[in-house]
C-alpha cells in the first residue's frame, strides 16, 4: 500500500488496486502527471485499509487479485459505499465484465489498455458521480431549469442526484444507474435505442456488440419495479430489436 505526496486542494483521489507492481507504478505515475492524487493497493486487504483511513473519489479495481477476487471486493464495497468503481478485466472476457456491472461497477476497461482511455473513463465517471454537479439535459428532452422528475409516486431530485421512492426513502443508485434513469425520465414513452442509452448513461460511444446497457437496465428494474420478476409490469419495457421505453408519464418540477 502506498501514497504519493500530500494532496493538493481540489485534486481527485484515485485508488489503484492491482497485484502487478509494474501496472500500479505506471498507472499511478500517469495519473499523477495528469493531476490526480493516487493511492495504490496490492490486494483486498490493502484496499480496505486504505478506504478506511483515506478519502477516495474512485477505485480502479483489477478483477484478478490474490486472495479475495476483484468481483467479490466490488460486491462487498458496493454494500457499504457508492464510491465509483472501474473494473479492469481480461481482454474479451465478457462474462466477468457483465458480472462486474451486475455487482455495481460503474465502468470497465479490458487489459491491455491505453492509459489515455483509462483517464477518459475516470473523468467521465467522476463527472457523472459528482453530487454537486448540475443536472444535464441530454438530447434536449428535459429543461435545464428542472429540479425534479416525478413518476408513479417516485421522485428524482436532480439537485441532490437522489431517487426517492413513494414511501420517501432514498434508494441507492450507482452513477450509471442514476444517469440511465434520468435519460429515461427525459424521454418518457419513447423508444430509446441501446446505443443512445449507453452513450447517454455512460458518456462513451457504444458498439453494436456492447450489451452492458442490458445489465444496467436489469439493475435499475430491480430497484424501481414492484415486481421485478414480471417484465410485463415493469416501468421499463423492452422493445424487441429496437431498445427500451420508459412506460409511465413524467412530471417536471
Amino acid at each position: 500500500m502506498s501514497t504519493d505526496a500530500a494532496p493538493i486542494a481540489g485534486q481527485s483521489h484515485v485508488l489503484v488496486v492491482d497485484d502487478d507492481g509494474e501496472i500500479r507504478r505506471l498507472v499511478a505515475k500517469f495519473l499523477r502527471e495528469n493531476g490526480f492524487h493516487v493511492l495504490t493497493a496490492r490486494d483486498g486487504r490493502e484496499m480496505n485499509a486504505t478506504l478506511s483511513s483515506a478519502h477516495v473519489d474512485i477505485v480502479i479495481l483489477d478483477l484478478m487479485l490474490p486472495g479475495t477476487s476483484g468481483l467479490d471486493l466490488c460486491r462487498d464495497l458496493r454494500k457499504v459505499s457508492q464510491v465509483p468503481i472501474i473494473m479492469l478485466t481480461a481482454k474479451g472476457d465478457d462474462t466477468d465484465r457483465i458480472v462486474g456491472l451486475e455487482l455495481g461497477a460503474d465502468d470497465y476497461l479490458a487489459k491491455p489498455f491505453n492509459p489515455r482511455e483509462l483517464l477518459a473513463r475516470i473523468n467521465a465517471v467522476l463527472r457523472r458521480s459528482a453530487s454537486d454537479a448540475a443536472p444535464s439535459a441530454r438530447g434536449g428532452a428535459g429543461p435545464r431549469s428542472a429540479r425534479a422528475y416525478d413518476f408513479s409516486g417516485w421522485q428524482i431530485d436532480l439537485l441532490r442526484r437522489e431517487l426517492i421512492n413513494p414511501a420517501g426513502i432514498v434508494i441507492d443508485l450507482s452513477a450509471a444507474e442514476y444517469d440511465l434513469l434520468v435519460t429515461f425520465a427525459e424521454a418518457p414513452q419513447r423508444v430509446l435505442s441501446r446505443e443512445h442509452l449507453l452513450d447517454a448513461a455512460r458518456n462513451r460511444p457504444a458498439s453494436g456488440f456492447d450489451r452492458s446497457i442490458d445489465v444496467l437496465v436489469s439493475r435499475l428494474r430491480r430497484k424501481i419495479d414492484a415486481d421485478d420478476s414480471d417484465e410485463a409490469s415493469s416501468l421499463i419495457k423492452t422493445v424487441r430489436g429496437q431498445g427500451y421505453m420508459f412506460m409511465v408519464p413524467v412530471a417536471i418540477r
